[in-house]
């Protein structure tokens, strides 16, 4: 059962990573977040800091939206307070590079998965997305210091959610050693 389980999350997963929608993505995101950036391409620091932003407004929408609808459930309650610490580390990176703050416009971006299940094998998906779009950035060898270290330490919390929801698929989202 156990092999069976895992071979339907792992198809899933597959079909979420390969389709381009990072979390809970609607199909007429066009250029938001993470789904914008495209494997291979060069941004420049503004792009870079706007897809960052926006990827993280997701994600913090994301979460808020599946805790309203199916409780404050771990590891969602940690990692939206988490989304909202990430996006005030890139706030100050746009004051400083005189560049405008892209208004928040997730909620009109996402779709609320269809059970807590799918839930927490999206969450899978977007942090393997949003860690995917860090290191893209982090290869611009003319990054500048300041924004190099945000992104790292974004892409290390973000290493961290995956932990978290690779824990969750396998029913053991508070990371206790026992399924709950």
């Amino acid at each position: 059962m156990k092999k069976w389980r895992n071979g339907i999350v792992g198809g899933a997963l597959a079909v979420l990573l390969f389709s381009g929608t990072g979390i809970m993505a609607s199909e007429d995101e066009g250029e938001y977040g993470a789904a914008a950036v495209s494997e291979g391409e060069t941004y420049s620091v503004e792009e870079m800091l706007v897809y960052a932003i926006q990827d993280e407004y997701m994600a913090e929408a994301s979460y808020l939206a599946i805790m309203d609808a199916y409780g404050t459930v771990k590891p969602f309650t940690n990692i939206a307070k988490a989304e909202g610490t990430h996006i005030s580390l890139l706030l100050p990176l746009f004051e400083t590079y005189g560049l405008e703050v892209p208004e928040n416009e997730a909620v009109e971006h996402i779709e609320l998965p269809a059970s807590l299940v799918e839930s927490f094998e999206e969450g899978v998906a977007g942090e393997i997305k949003n860690i995917a779009i860090y290191e893209q950035f982090l290869q611009n060898e003319e990054l500048p210091d300041d924004v190099r270290s945000v992104f790292e330490r974004l892409m290390a919390a973000s290493e961290n959610h995956l932990a978290a929801f690779e824990r969750g698929v396998t029913g053991n989202p508070d990371g206790a050693g026992r399924k709950k």
